[in-house]
C-alpha cells in the first residue's frame, strides 16, 4: 500500500468518526429536544389544571370546558407525545404490538376528545355572547359538568367501537415496524364526518357568530362610553369588554387548533388514493399533537388570571390558609 492511499484511509476513517459523532450528538439532542416538549404540555397543562380546580373564582361552566381540554392535553403530553416522538427518532416502532393497541386508542380517544372540546366551547361561547341572561339561568357548573362526562363516555365507547370493527394494524415489533389503525372505505368516511368535518362545522359557524356578535358589543360599547358615565352602564361596558376578550382568546385558541389539525385530515384522504411515506404522515400527526403543548402558551400570553395563578402556584401561596378564595381574576 502505497503512502497516498494510506493517507486517504486516515482520512476515510476520520470523517467515519466525524460522521458518527455528528450522528451521536443528533440523537441525544433529539431526545433532549423530545423531553423538553413532554415536560412543557404535561406542566403546562397541569399549571391550568390546577388553576382551575383550586381556585373558586374560576369554577365557573366556561372554565370547565377548558378543564376538560387541559385533561386530554395533559395526557396526550403523557402517554402519546413521548411515544409518538421515540418512535419517530428511533424510525421504528420499536414497542410491542400490544402496546400498539393502547397507543391507538388513547391517541385516537384524546385527539377527539380535543376536538369536541373546542367545538363545545365555540358552542358555549357563542350562547354567552347572544344570549347572556339565559346562559346565566340555564348554564350552571353541574349541568357544564355532565356535558363534559357524557362528551367523554360517547367518545370513548365510539373509539373503542372504532378499534373493535377494524380491527386491522400494522404493527411490527422488529424493525422496520409502524402502528397504524388502518380503516376501511366505510370506516374511514365514518370517522372523517364525525371525528372533523361535523365539529369543523360547528366551530366555524358558531365563531363567525361570536365575531359578529362582539362587533355589535364592540359598538355598544362605544355608544355606552360616549352617551353616559354612570356606574350601570361602566358596569355594563366592562363585562361586554370581558367577553369580547375571552371570545378573542379562545378565537386564537380555535384558529391554532385548526391550522395543527388539518394536514392530518388532508394527509388521511390522500392515503386513500396515493401512497404517502410514513415519515411524513409522522409528521402532520406529531403536529396534532404538537396543539397539546400549544394551549398552555396561548394560555400563558392572553389569560393574566393564568399567569397569576402560575405565579401563586410556584411561589406555594396555595398551600396557604384559605389560598382558594384568594382573588385571581
Amino acid at each position: 500500500m502505497t503512502l497516498c492511499s494510506k493517507m486517504d484511509v486516515l482520512e476515510c476513517l476520520v470523517d467515519i468518526r466525524s460522521f458518527e459523532s455528528v450522528s451521536t450528538a443528533l440523537y441525544v439532542l433529539s431526545y433532549v429536544s423530545a423531553t423538553a416538549v413532554v415536560l412543557l404540555t404535561v406542566c403546562g397543562n397541569l399549571l391550568i389544571i390546577i388553576s382551575v380546580c383550586h381556585f373558586k373564582q374560576l369554577h365557573t361552566p366556561t372554565n370547565m370546558l377548558i378543564l376538560s381540554l387541559a385533561v386530554s392535553d395533559f395526557f396526550v403530553g403523557g402517554l402519546v407525545i413521548p411515544v409518538s416522538l421515540i418512535w419517530m427518532i428511533e424510525s421504528c416502532w420499536i414497542f410491542s404490538s400490544i402496546y400498539c393497541l393502547f397507543y391507538i386508542l388513547t391517541s385516537y380517544f384524546l385527539t377527539t376528545t380535543s376536538i369536541f372540546n373546542v367545538a363545545l366551547i365555540a358552542v358555549d361561547r357563542y350562547f354567552a355572547l347572544s344570549k347572556p341572561f339565559l346562559y346565566n339561568n340555564a348554564v350552571s357548573l353541574s349541568s357544564m359538568c355532565i356535558v363534559v362526562m357524557s362528551n367523554w363516555f360517547a367518545l370513548l365507547v365510539y373509539n373503542i367501537a372504532l378499534q373493535y370493527f377494524n380491527g386491522h394494524f400494522t404493527s411490527l415489533v422488529m424493525c422496520p415496524g409502524n402502528c397504524f389503525l388502518v380503516l376501511d372505505e366505510f370506516w374511514s368516511l365514518v370517522d372523517l364526518v364525525l371525528t372533523f368535518v361535523f365539529p369543523l362545522a360547528v366551530i366555524v359557524i358558531f365563531y363567525v357568530q361570536v365575531f359578529f356578535i362582539a362587533k355589535k358589543h364592540a359598538t355598544a360599547i362605544r355608544d355606552l362610553n360616549s352617551h353616559t358615565r354612570t356606574q350601570t352602564s361602566k358596569n355594563m361596558s366592562d363585562s361586554m369588554k370581558s367577553e369580547r376578550k375571552a371570545a378573542k382568546v379562545l378565537g386564537i385558541l380555535v384558529s391554532v387548533f385548526v391550522a395543527c389539525l388539518l394536514p392530518y385530515f388532508v394527509y388521511s384522504l390522500l392515503g386513500n388514493a396515493v401512497q404517502i411515506e410514513v415519515e411524513s404522515f409522522q409528521k402532520v400527526l406529531m403536529l396534532v399533537y404538537l396543539n397539546s403543548s400549544i394551549n398552555p402558551v396561548i394560555y400563558a400570553l392572553f389569560y393574566p388570571w393564568f399567569r397569576k395563578c402560575v405565579e401563586l402556584i410556584l411561589t406555594l401561596k396555595i398551600f396557604s390558609t384559605d389560598s382558594a378564595l384568594m382573588n385571581v381574576l
